[in-house]
């Protein structure tokens, strides 16, 4: 299991009992959160209820969500990593990239480098051979990462629990 990844500007590491606080301002916002689920904001407790979570599929799987750590502030950003997407089981078996970063850190190139490290990550060291990530319609930021790490859209679809149209984008890892 790989507990931590690193980039020139950043450290993908596991999650730590003191990133509750930094984590649950970044979902507490408004605009990050928008484009989450149904796009409710999360308090505290939801926030650690997440976190929990995001623990227990690591234990599952062997893989999950980073912390994404800026290295020159020590700043918690958000999370970018792997999850298991079951809330779209019309695409399952499949392994998701996701990434969300707190509203100061959106244009930076952040989401993108923390990305092209998770996908060498999946292809190098857990040996996935595709990996999927779901744009909510509307999120053109999210979207761009996704054509910047090289995928491109498998299908349309609509997110049965909240019931938003989302665009399912894969990447194929045995094409180098």
């Amino acid at each position: 299991m790989v507990n931590s990844l690193v980039t020139p500007r950043i450290l993908l590491r596991r999650w730590q009992e003191d990133d509750l606080d930094a984590f649950a301002e970044v979902c507490s916002q408004p605009e990050v959160m928008r484009w989450i689920r149904d796009g409710s904001v999360l308090d505290r407790e939801a926030t650690a209820e997440r976190l929990a979570a995001f623990e227990r599929h690591w234990e599952e799987h062997g893989f999950g969500l980073y912390a994404l750590v800026v290295r020159e502030t020590g700043e918690l950003a958000g999370f970018t990593g792997l999850a298991v997407p079951t809330f779209l089981p019309e695409i399952m078996p499949a392994v998701e990239i996701g990434w969300r970063l707190g509203r100061r850190h959106w244009g930076l190139g952040l989401a993108t480098e923390a990305a092209r490290a998770v996908v060498q990550h999946a292809r190098d060291d857990l040996g996935l051979e595709r990996l999927v990530s779901i744009h909510q319609v509307g999120n053109e930021a999210s979207a761009r990462v996704m054509i910047k790490i090289g995928m491109h859209l498998e299908r349309e679809t609509v997110e049965p629990s909240a019931g938003r149209p989302v665009r399912v984008y894969e990447l194929d890892l045995t094409r180098g």
